[in-house]
């Protein structure tokens, strides 16, 4: 490609300097618009960058995962002119790192039922609630946050969504210590978190509607990125197959080949989901590949287990994660770590649901409290 050709003659050797020089050639985000790290070209453009570009430096995808994967379309779609400027490149190269602040102990699943309040102060807005099962809010300079703006009105019509400043005072970010004994998960108590309007992304009352982007990418994310074949997890189970043939039986053969289908026809249906997106934004197809990702990952990490006959793991002490990087672990920890897949970014019950009604058109489940204020729902 020209452009990469070009960029490359005159790119910095500093790591954060070429990445920023990389944004502004719009080499970020290619289908991007010109000056926000894009080129206003096709979607399917960026896999001929990342390859002329594979041995550049690289993003931390471990701790940028939000950032890039839920917090920039989100902008992109719903933000003004200052705020894209403001938050696109420090996103993209790593310079800020962004965390998100939906679930709640008592909205997990049914987000629309979250309590967090949002109370307007002339130019402000003053934040009291707390969050639950944000991932990296212990690096994050910034958050997206949905939070409640009118009680009076139905469950889905009173919420505000906002970019939420976690180096404000009453922000206090707790480890949450997982399986594995890190806590790359947190708790996240807001306590009269004042934050001003210009960090509000849409209108008031419309946090649903822009909510909803920010979950279609997710699972795209989680559940559709690009893998060659062969690659990713199942790659790591074909490996320890052919290196270790003494552990080899009929059984785990006949296992291993179904998993491979398997693996081999939700990699194909991510090309396919890609290729979608190239024509326009994500759909409910997103929810039904992170379903098919979380189910095969678990599938996969316990035959690995098994076939090992060891869990391999040992160290339980209790530490902050710095990063993750789940196929570069050992087979214990992607087995314990893999138990979440089936719960972050949406539960493998409600993406279920997705699927039924909005892919395949059927019956909804029975809503007693869609119009219902939320100020009156049981809790």
């Amino acid at each position: 490609m020209d452009v990469v050709d070009r960029f490359l003659e005159n790119a910095p050797g500093d790591r954060l300097e070429f990445l920023r020089a990389r944004f502004d050639a719009g080499l970020a985000w290619v289908h991007f618009p010109v000056g926000l790290g894009g080129l206003g070209a096709p979607r399917e453009m960026q896999q001929e960058v990342e390859r002329a570009l594979a041995h550049t430096p690289q993003l931390d995808t471990g701790v940028q995962a939000i950032g890039l994967g839920m917090a920039a379309p989100t902008i992109l779609a719903f933000g003004t002119e200052e705020q894209k400027k403001r938050f696109l490149r420090p996103l993209w190269t790593g310079e800020e790192i962004w965390c998100q602040l939906f679930s709640e102990p008592g909205a997990g699943s049914d987000l629309a039922t979250l309590a967090t309040r949002a109370v307007r102060d002339g130019d402000e807005w003053v934040i009291d609630g707390q969050k639950v099962w944000t991932s990296g809010a212990h690096h994050a300079r910034w958050a997206i946050l949905v939070a409640r703006t009118d009680p009076d009105v139905p469950k889905h019509r009173g919420m505000t969504y906002f970019i939420c400043d976690m180096h404000a005072p009453g922000v206090d970010v707790r480890p949450l210590r997982q399986i594995t004994g890190e806590a790359e998960f947190n708790e996240v108590f807001l306590t009269g978190v004042r934050l001003s309007d210009d960090l509000r992304l849409g209108e008031v009352g419309d946090g649903w509607r822009v909510a909803q982007t920010t979950l279609m990418n997710e699972r795209v994310a989680i559940g559709g990125a690009p893998v060659r074949r062969g690659g990713g997890m199942i790659g790591l189970v074909a490996d320890a197959w052919r290196e270790r043939p003494e552990l080899r039986t009929h059984d785990l053969h006949q296992r291993l080949l179904s998993l491979w289908v398997e693996a081999e026809v939700t990699r194909l249906s991510g090309v396919r989901l890609r290729e979608q997106l190239a024509a326009g934004q994500p759909g409910p197809e997103g929810s039904g590949m992170k379903l098919s990702f979380a189910k095969l990952n678990q599938e996969l990490t316990g035959f690995e287990v098994e076939f090992n006959r060891d869990l391999g793991y040992d160290d339980w002490a209790f530490r902050r994660s710095e990063s993750v990087d789940f196929l570069g672990r050992d087979p214990g920890y992607r087995y314990l770590r893999a138990k979440g897949n089936s719960i972050e970014g949406g539960t493998s019950e409600i993406l279920r649901n997705i699927i039924a009604e909005r892919v395949l058109g059927l019956p909804s489940e029975p809503r007693v409290d869609k119009d219902v204020p939320w100020k009156d729902l049981p809790r």
